[in-house]
């Protein structure tokens, strides 16, 4: 059934609320943002109306992650990725954790958010169990997948999990956050393409040879 005129107003409203709060959490931080500066952003009169769509301001937090972070998008659909041959998986994983290179909104609010979370200790829990957390698991699930039928050797999924994205996670940190010219140097794709060349030489499970007993 097409949606209706009043779905697509809910729709609409909805996302312009989700694009001024991340405007607004982008440039002041999740603590100090107020209603008020969502709704001038969102370009909608009432603050009050920020609370029909959304449960309170942790509640609009998840929801602009889930909007504008792949890694979360990818999250809510795991079968999708875990019935895909490993390497292919990776590569969907690290080129997906790059992308918020993309979107330079995005990194201001990244870099808000781990100076916040650095900061706030119950903002580093929230922060922590709407993004790190749920992608850490998506990926730990994937590495025991493998280690289980024999693709990766035997090990840690939570730490392999580790492993494969701290690399990326630290390429962005020191591109977007730190500065560093050397980090601005690699392209996005190329840096993702490494990650998963370098894991799976670590981490493929070779089996023994028996001409070398």
């Amino acid at each position: 059934m097409a949606p209706t005129a009043e779905d697509q107003t809910h729709s609409h409203r909805r996302q312009q609320i989700l694009a001024g709060a991340l405007d607004v959490f982008s440039r002041k931080g999740f603590e100090k943002a107020t209603n008020r500066d969502i709704a001038e952003a969102a370009g909608i009169n009432s603050p009050a109306l920020i609370y029909y769509y959304f449960a309170d301001k942790a509640d609009l937090l998840r929801q602009v992650m889930y909007a504008f972070t792949p890694i979360l998008r990818l999250a809510e659909h795991p079968d999708d990725l875990l019935q895909q041959p490993l390497p292919e998986a990776l590569h969907t994983i690290a080129h997906t954790y790059v992308q918020v290179l993309d979107n330079p909104v995005g990194v201001a609010m990244f870099r808000l958010m781990l100076s916040e979370a650095a900061r706030n200790p119950d903002f580093a829990r929230l922060f922590n169990n709407i993004a790190p957390q749920r992608g850490l698991q998506l990926l730990a699930r994937l590495m025991q997948q493998h280690i289980e039928n024999g693709t990766l050797r035997p090990m840690s999924p939570d730490a392999a999990a580790r492993a494969f994205v701290g690399p990326l996670l630290s390429y962005i940190i020191m591109r977007e956050v730190l500065g560093h010219a050397e980090a601005r140097a690699i392209a996005p794709d190329e840096m993702a393409t490494l990650t998963v060349e370098l894991f799976l030489r670590g981490a493929l499970h070779e089996p023994t040879n028996p001409t070398q007993e």
